[in-house]
């Protein structure tokens, strides 16, 4: 029997499900007094809020996270893990607990569920190589990639009761203030270093060049808006729905369709031109630094048009007091503004104490020369 037999249920859901008509009552019964805390967080778009009836097709079915604290870890992992592949369910909803099978199998088997089982700290040292009991560092910030920190703080606690989960996803929620200005500022200079070329490229007769131009644009305002709406953005494959839900996509989504539709760049510069306009006024909305003019200007003498990005970096820049902040390369960015590989980023979080200590000697090296 496939999973897309059954009436879909939103992975959340039917994670909660699991743990609550299946964990807890087999917990409840075999470890009476054991103090867990549980959740579905991590990847997945589940995890996310954007699974689909497509979804059941692979990696995805009744799963969850279930926390032991650090002294119980040892002591009963073994045990909690026999005990739900032995007394689980077959089935949640109609969906085999094993994501790995069509089918649920002989009822003589020992489950293979899904039910992961860890410490809060293990979590969070295995997803983003950090010591979440620790101090988050500017540099820490600033190299773990936001669909890493999204899907953290998304996703559902069914309970904690630890009473550890819901602060560690606390101390994520957003990043600190002068590190929110640092990575805002270093997204208006990316818009400001390639503004001019969506013209220049359409006068010289390179049109696709044009378009990948204004398109490179308008993800640069895509994930301006995200910053400025204080919400981490996903990687590419729910970008544009996490976006979609923004507060500014009503008046942005518009305008970037008849950016995409312009078959020229001079049907292109008008609506794009609004965008870099719109952008301005939302940065001035902020009120995180003196307003700054809204209306774009034509680049040199030429006929194309530019809100001038680097006065926003410049602004920006200019209200970080955070000391740690300032020694960072100031138009640099966070990694997700200049890493766009899905290897390079993997690799980054693997190796990641030794890029902190390499990044940390490059960064003083930097500061002490200026």
């Amino acid at each position: 029997m496939t999973v897309t037999q059954f009436p879909f249920l939103p992975g959340l859901d039917l994670s909660e499900v699991l743990y609550r008509e299946a964990v807890r009552p087999i917990l409840s019964k075999n470890f009476p007094g054991l103090a867990t805390s549980a959740a579905l967080l991590g990847s997945g778009s589940e995890v996310l809020g954007f699974d689909t009836p497509q979804s059941p097709d692979h990696d995805w079915g009744p799963r969850l996270m279930l926390f032991l604290s650090e002294t119980d870890f040892p002591r009963y992992h073994d045990a909690v893990d026999e005990t739900l592949r032995r007394e689980l369910p077959r089935e949640v909803r109609g969906f085999s607990i094993d994501l790995a099978r069509r089918d649920a199998g002989p009822s003589g088997d020992p489950a293979h569920h899904h039910v992961q089982i860890l410490t809060v700290r293990q979590l969070f040292r295995s997803a983003v190589k950090l010591d979440i009991e620790q101090e988050i560092t500017p540099l820490d910030w600033v190299l773990v990639p936001q669909q890493q920190l999204r899907s953290l703080t998304a996703g559902r606690v069914f309970d904690d009761g630890l009473g550890q989960l819901e602060p560690a996803r606390a101390k994520l929620a957003y990043y600190p203030h002068d590190v929110w200005l640092y990575l805002l500022a270093a997204q208006w200079m990316r818009i400001s270093q390639e503004e001019p070329f969506m013209g220049r490229t359409g006068q010289v007769g390179d049109e696709i060049g044009s378009r990948l131009v204004a398109g490179r644009l308008v993800k640069e305002l895509m994930n301006l808006g995200f910053l400025m709406e204080r919400q981490y953005a996903p990687y590419i494959k729910w970008f544009g729905t996490a976006f979609s839900r923004l507060d500014c996509a009503r008046v942005y989504n518009p305008l970037f369709e008849q950016v995409f539709a312009a078959a020229t760049w001079q049907a292109r510069q008008p609506p794009l031109v609004r965008a870099l306009e719109t952008a301005a006024h939302l940065h001035n909305r902020l009120a995180i630094t003196p307003s700054l003019p809204e209306q774009a200007e034509s680049f040199f003498n030429r006929p194309f048009l530019v809100i001038g990005g680097e006065r926003f970096f410049e602004a920006i820049h200019a209200q970080i007091h955070d000391p740690r902040v300032l020694d960072l390369p100031p138009k640099l960015g966070g990694v997700d503004q200049y890493l766009d590989s899905t290897d390079a980023i993997n690799f980054l979080n693997e190796e990641m104490d030794e890029i902190k200590k390499t990044c940390g000697s490059i960064f003083a090296a930097s500061h002490a020369r200026l």
